[in-house]
Formats: structure tokens, C-alpha cells, sequence
């Protein structure tokens, strides 16, 4: 048989020899075989257009959910898994499924002791597809999700519109720790250099630190105990740390990795309120009043501070560090309150001196553009930004346009 007709016949015949063969396969690829075809044909980025895949339905298997585990992820988010009596699906023994979010286990309708269809997504991921309705038993639960983290105990918080529920303890959260002490020690929050990857697990796993506040009690003696760790590296280490010890508000509040607030956020914070102190006391109706921050952000930022573990490691981390207040920016009539989004690499300038400039010049630089930008400036390989731009008629600058409003500004 040829044609359409017999690449189905033959698709059938491998489908139903699957479980026979003795090996795994997931489904069958259909070639063009002369060579002389297939140079015609020619090929995709990706693949050849001489070639194709059709893949079997994923193989199934009933089961037992026996419990729900919920399980906080490096960036907070909580994730429910199923536990599940062991079952084999294609060749693989399954104990437990991501069940991914809140919704998805009420969109289901599944609950603790139900039997469940099981599945392995492309034959890889283990996933619950479905509940055996008619098999529920009496004393099968309905799960409740935890409004505190079952790894530190802070408030699980969900923002409006959000499928993921997430720890709101960034700062002391063990299942947060290792991201948060990276983010902390990152090049544009304190910029604690050789602070990096490989180290901050060693600190971690160690049990040396706990949270941010604790890199500034690091003694030599304890970290040349540690794995490639010499006399001249922890002293380098050190010599950071005390350099870290001086920073301005701006690097502290977007070292803090507060959700949503990026390194232009906390410029206009940290330019708004002056001290901390103001920051912190600040209700949403007040954070609304900064420039970009709106009901998201200033709802994720006062969440944050709430959080009573939160507040005990800033007023930790405040006793040992210096915190500057900013440099009151030079506000002109002519780009007071005109906003810029930066998108791509520029010629000369990198995104931090560009930004500089700008707010030297009474600008301010925004993450997301809208129909209020004043410029955005384009540089190389510019991202999505710029179609955007286009999209909602925001005047594109590249760096020569930048460099002439920032000059007529100065001129005026």
C-alpha cells in the first residue's frame, strides 16, 4: 500500500508491536528516501523538510493518589505534587506527578485517595490526567492549599491574576536562601565580588549562612575550612564584604528582591522617599505616587515589608550596613517626568551610564513601555520593545538621538 493510506497502515501496525519490541520508541518518523529528494527538499532551521514525526497517544496507567505535597521552589513558588502509589507507565515506575498550581487541582476536581489516570507527557513527565470519578471513596479529602510556607512558615501570597501562589519570605525562606544571597550579593544590588554560585552553596549547604544578614559575620579561619577556599581568597572575600558595607538606598532596596521591583523601580523609590525608614512606612496609596509603580508593584512591595521575617532581617542587615541616601536628581522643566525604555546594546554606552544620564537630566528610565513613554532608545538587536514602540507611536531614539535630547536638554 502506498501513499497517505499506507503510512497510516504502517503507523497502526508499528502502534500495536509497541509493547513487543525491545526497545522504547514514542513514535515513527516518515522519510523521503532518494537523496537527490532530499536535497530539493531542503531543510528548516530545526529540521529537514524530508522528514516528519507522528507520536503515539501517551501511554496511561490508573493508580491511587495517596497525598499532596506542596513543594517551595528557589523563587518562592509553591508547588503541589501528587504522591502516588507506585504504577509503571511506559517501561518507568511513577510514585509522583506535579499537580502545578492551586486551579489546576480544582479544575480537576481531584482529591486526597481518588484513583487517578496517570500519564507521562511526550513520554517524559509525569502528569495527573484525569480523576476515576465513580472510584472516589468515602473518606477521600478535598486538599487545601497552605496560606503559610511549609518550609518557613511566612504568608503564601497570590497575586491578582497569578496562577502561582509564592513564600512571601524572601529574605529567611530555606527554599529561598541560595537565590536570595546570589540576587544580594549581585553585581548591580551590593556587588560582593567572588561572591558567586559555587560559593554560596558551600556557605549554604554548610549551614555558615542563613540569611544575608550573616554574610558580614564571616570570620577567615571558617572560610578556609571551606573547598578551595585559601588565606588569600577569603581575605579578598572579606575585603568585599567590608566594601559592601557601605551602599546607597537605591542597591539596598532592589537587593532586598522584592517581587516586581527591578533596579529602575528601586531608583525611583529610593529617589522618592530618601530613607528607608520612609520607604518602609509607606502605604500603597503612597508607593502609587512614584513614577511606574502601580497597584501590582505597590501591593507586592508592602506584602514584603508586612512579612514580619522580612522586617527582622532589614532591620538586621540596617545594623550593619551604611546606607547612603540618594543624591538629589537635577530636575529641568524640559525632561522633568518623561520617561525612557531602553531596548537593545547601544555603540558606547552601557545600560547603567545610560540610565545615569538620564536621570541626570531629570528623566527617568522605566522596564515596560506604554502609551506615557516619552523615548524609546534602540540599540543593537533590539528586543520587543521596539515593535512596541512602533505599535503605540512612542518616538525611537538610537544613541546619536539620545546623546542630542540629553544636549538640547542641557542647552535649555
Amino acid at each position: 500500500m502506498h501513499g497517505i493510506d499506507g503510512l497510516r497502515g504502517f503507523y497502526e501496525r508499528i502502534a500495536q508491536r509497541r509493547d513487543a519490541l525491545p526497545y522504547e520508541i514514542d513514535g515513527v518518523v516518515f522519510k523521503v528516501d532518494a537523496f537527490a529528494e532530499q536535497q530539493r527538499l531542503g531543510s528548516l532551521a530545526r529540521a529537514p523538510r524530508w522528514a516528519v514525526a507522528r507520536k503515539f497517544p501517551p501511554r496511561e496507567a490508573l493508580t491511587q493518589l495517596l497525598g499532596i505535597d506542596v513543594q517551595v521552589g528557589r523563587t518562592g513558588a509553591l508547588t503541589p505534587v501528587a504522591r502516588l502509589a507506585p504504577v509503571e507507565v511506559g517501561g518507568v515506575v511513577v510514585s509522583s506527578a506535579s499537580l502545578h498550581n492551586e486551579d489546576e487541582i480544582r479544575r480537576k476536581d481531584i482529591h486526597i485517595g481518588d484513583t487517578v489516570a496517570i500519564r507521562r507527557a511526550g513520554d517524559v513527565i509525569p502528569e495527573v490526567v484525569a480523576v476515576v470519578a465513580d472510584r472516589r471513596p468515602h473518606d477521600a479529602r478535598a486538599f487545601v492549599f497552605p496560606r503559610q510556607c511549609p518550609v518557613c512558615g511566612s504568608a503564601v501570597v497570590r497575586g491578582e491574576g497569578e496562577a502561582v501562589a509564592r513564600c512571601s519570605g524572601g529574605l529567611v525562606c530555606p527554599a529561598q536562601r541560595k537565590q536570595a544571597l546570589l540576587h544580594f550579593a549581585s553585581r548591580r544590588a551590593l556587588d560582593i565580588d567572588g561572591l558567586g554560585e559555587r560559593l554560596v552553596d558551600q556557605l549554604v549547604d554548610s549551614g555558615l549562612v542563613t540569611h544575608p544578614a550573616g554574610l558580614f559575620a564571616l570570620q577567615p579561619a571558617v572560610l578556609q575550612e571551606l573547598d578551595r577556599i585559601g588565606e588569600k581568597s577569603a581575605a579578598n572575600l572579606l575585603d568585599a564584604l567590608e566594601h559592601a558595607r557601605s551602599t546607597t538606598l537605591e542597591r539596598f532596596i532592589y537587593a532586598l528582591g522584592i517581587r516586581h521591583v527591578g533596579e529602575s523601580t528601586a531608583g525611583d523609590l529610593a529617589r522618592h522617599f530618601g530613607s528607608f525608614d520612609a520607604f518602609g512606612a509607606a502605604d500603597e496609596a503612597e508607593l502609587l505616587r512614584v513614577p511606574d509603580v502601580g497597584p501590582v508593584v505597590a501591593h507586592s512591595i508592602r506584602q514584603f515589608l508586612d512579612e514580619p521575617r522580612n522586617r527582622n532581617e532589614i532591620s538586621a542587615l540596617r545594623r550593619v550596613l551604611l546606607i547612603a541616601a540618594p543624591a538629589p536628581a537635577r530636575r529641568s522643566q524640559a525632561l522633568a517626568g518623561v520617561s525612557f525604555v531602553l531596548t537593545g546594546t547601544l555603540a558606547s554606552l552601557t545600560r547603567e551610564e545610560a540610565t545615569a544620564l538620564i536621570e541626570a537630566a531629570g528623566g527617568t528610565v522605566s522596564s515596560s513601555i506604554s502609551r506615557k513613554t516619552g523615548y524609546v532608545v534602540a540599540g543593537a538587536e533590539p528586543g520587543s520593545k521596539l515593535g512596541k514602540a512602533r505599535e503605540l507611536g512612542v518616538p525611537v531614539l538610537d544613541e546619536d538621538g539620545l546623546r542630542a535630547v540629553l544636549a538640547d536638554e542641557g542647552a535649555a
